[in-house]
């Protein structure tokens, strides 16, 4: 055996053992409740806060909170096809499942239960997302985005949502989706000046964040 395949396969030895501890304590009162408060991360309320970010930004006539909800939409919407991508294609158990069973699989695979759905983490592929789009548009929102998505990430584990490979494939997932869609913010911008010009009060120029 290489040397990579060794290590390679003492880190997932290492990410099971550290999560599989972490989801003993999925019963306790605190870990349940941090696993319900996380499911703020869930594609719903993730949509409906973008959304009223930008509805928001269109009745007070606030052009950064109408393009941070836009991009919000967007980061999310793509997040979520990567994301879905890959769970269609790799078959991993859920944390708490496999210490239910006593039995796990990580491997290439089709299935849609949700039981079976581990990788990558939709949760961390969403919150990573939508909190990049934010603070890189929305003055202000930069640190609680980061604390929001840290306590998401946080009440994976214990929970038995996901392993940390999870979580960390997730966030890559966000980070890569949010970095598309700023690209194409930036290729489109004198589109999207003009638009939000529209939106702006007559006697307050739109905003450069950039």
């Amino acid at each position: 055996m290489s040397k990579t395949r060794r290590a390679a396969r003492e880190a997932g030895r290492a990410d099971r053992a550290i999560t599989h501890g972490a989801a003993e304590h999925r019963h306790h009162p605190l870990a349940r409740a941090a696993g319900q408060a996380a499911e703020i991360a869930d594609q719903p309320p993730l949509i409906a806060l973008s959304a009223a970010t930008t509805l928001i930004g269109l009745a007070t006539r606030r052009p950064d909170l109408v393009r941070g909800g836009l991009r919000m939409l967007t980061s999310h919407a793509v997040a979520t096809g990567l994301k879905t991508l890959v769970k269609h294609r790799v078959d991993r158990t859920r944390p708490k499942k496999a210490l239910a069973d006593g039995k796990h699989r990580f491997e290439r695979g089709e299935s849609h239960d949700h039981d079976m759905n581990s990788f990558p983490s939709g949760h961390l592929a969403g919150a990573v997302a939508v909190s990049a789009a934010a603070a890189h548009e929305i003055d202000g929102t930069a640190g609680p985005a980061t604390l929001a998505t840290v306590a998401v990430a946080a009440a994976q584990a214990p929970a038995g949502n996901h392993y940390l490979s999870d979580m960390l494939a997730g966030a890559a997932i966000g980070w890569l989706s949010e970095a598309l869609v700023g690209a194409l913010f930036t290729a489109a911008e004198p589109v999207i000046e003009r638009a939000l010009g529209r939106i702006a009060p007559a006697d307050e120029p739109v905003a450069d964040v950039h």
